[in-house]
């Protein structure tokens, strides 16, 4: 079976993009984060932003297996702005993303299927304008040894091509090493063979 073990998300957030119809604007942001504390802070900045807009509309992605979401219509009709913006995140098949699209009422009322167009085009126009990267999921593991089997582990570390993110070298070593999903169990059973030194995976 072949494990997916990569994701799609932004590598940074573009400039804003706007989108009018019938007088209301529609400014396009997307961020890349991973908690729930990133966004209520893009979101509140937005709202400092543009103090004088009508409504932040906003949709989220969290997760790369367990995934978690949100769509906000914040005062539009139901469903007719949160869940569109969320449709373009399913539709270009990202993660660890919030979009939020801030609109100023322009005195013409655009009826739910305009808001939704509005909404989704918002939405679609900044993720075009995205530099969507792909990235592995990684599983993190610590392995604990002797100072003398030093060698041992960091030759294989080197012949695998494995990515140390923490290490502490004295009498009792620990390194952490994050692996890529799809190699995970092959680089924990390499070390597990090995005499004296012990492979615990991180949750």
């Amino acid at each position: 079976m072949d494990i997916k073990d990569t994701y799609r998300t932004l590598k940074t957030s573009p400039p804003p993009i706007l989108f009018k119809d019938k007088n209301s604007k529609f400014f396009g942001y997307a961020f890349p984060v991973i908690t729930e504390t990133e966004i209520k802070e893009h979101i509140e900045v937005l709202k400092k932003e543009h103090h004088a807009a009508r409504h932040w509309c906003y949709a989220y992605q969290l997760g790369t297996e367990t995934i978690s979401y949100r769509a906000n219509d914040d005062g539009e009709p139901s469903n007719s702005a949160g869940m569109p913006i969320y449709g373009q995140i399913q539709s270009f098949d990202v993660t660890n993303i919030l979009i939020v699209v801030v609109r100023y009422f322009g005195g013409v009322k655009l009826g739910v299927g305009g808001l939704i167009n509005a909404y989704k085009t918002a939405a679609q126009m900044i993720l075009e304008a995205s530099n969507i990267i792909e990235k592995t999921i990684n599983i993190d593991y610590i392995i604990t040894f002797e100072y003398k089997n030093m060698n041992t582990v960091m030759r294989i570390v080197k012949e695998k091509q494995l990515n140390i993110t923490n290490q502490k070298l004295e009498l009792n070593c620990q390194i952490t090493i994050s692996v890529r999903k799809k190699e995970a169990d092959m680089v924990a059973q390499t070390f597990e063979k090995l005499y004296e030194i012990d492979i615990k995976r991180v949750h």
